[in-house]
């Protein structure tokens, strides 16, 4: 009775339900990058690949096709996923950057960001011919997701590509925000990345909001805001390239 009460109370406050969940899973992972890492890999990078796992294995458990979030007691988590939580927290990480500070990028700032998203456009797109794709369509949404992991779907859904390739690019943008996330310490001091400006040009240059912010936040994390800043214009930028001059001059050379 007591047990049967208490998901009906989790089900009917599912975003609550879902807060905590979340929390707890951060919690663990940030246990685990204290105890077993040394904080060496943060505890955003690990709690990415939990919660991977865990979508894997509620899917797998229901056989849906919402992950965790088909398990009637966690279906907020679906809501927390979804695109305006998502973009709140991706604009939310550049509060508290010091507009001083942005104004000295310039427009080297701006150039990182332009030459960030076309450069992992371009790995990406090498990456999707070597695994066989030949369709433009394809081959500019791996590229996209190569950028980040919103850059590729928003691409994918624009060009109209199949979903096991718009889940490829999701998967590339996975990929490079956790090697970001756990990377960005061991570089931080051959590259120079210890004032704002650098955090910025380094944001630009990476683009993964998330990563750049996790691997921020284990070397100094006063520059998250200015990391995240140029980070977040990347991902606008990815999302109006990508699929319209990038994708062009892709279809111009696949014919």
């Amino acid at each position: 009775m007591i047990i049967e009460t208490l998901q009906a109370v989790m089900i009917k406050n599912s975003i609550i339900t879902a807060f905590v969940f979340v929390a707890v899973v951060m919690w663990v992972s940030y246990w685990l990058s204290d105890k077993l890492t040394r904080g060496h890999v943060h505890g955003s990078a690990i709690a990415i690949a939990l919660g991977l796992l865990i979508a894997y294995v509620g899917g797998a458990f229901t056989g849906g096709s919402k992950g965790i979030a088909d398990i009637p007691v966690l279906t907020g988590v679906g809501i927390l996923g979804g695109a305006m939580f998502r973009d709140f927290a991706i604009v939310a990480t550049a509060f508290g950057a010091d507009l001083d500070s942005i104004s000295k990028a310039g427009w080297v700032g701006a150039m990182s960001v332009i030459l960030g998203v076309v450069i992992s456009f371009i790995v990406g797109v090498v990456v999707a011919v070597l695994f066989g794709y030949k369709d433009a369509v394809s081959i500019s949404t791996i590229g996209a997701g190569a950028a980040t992991y919103i850059v590729g779907p928003v691409t994918g859904t624009a060009l109209g590509a199949q979903s096991d390739v718009i889940a490829l690019s999701v998967a590339a943008g996975l990929v490079k925000s956790v090697l970001v996330m756990i990377g960005t310490p061991f570089v931080a001091k051959s590259v120079g990345l210890d004032n704002p400006l650098s955090a910025m040009i380094y944001g630009g240059l990476m683009g993964t909001t998330s990563g750049v912010a996790g691997g921020l936040a284990a070397t100094d994390p006063k520059l998250v805001p200015y990391g995240a800043m140029t980070a977040t214009f990347y991902t606008g930028v990815g999302c109006l390239l990508a699929p319209s001059l990038l994708f062009m001059v892709v279809r111009f050379f696949t014919g």
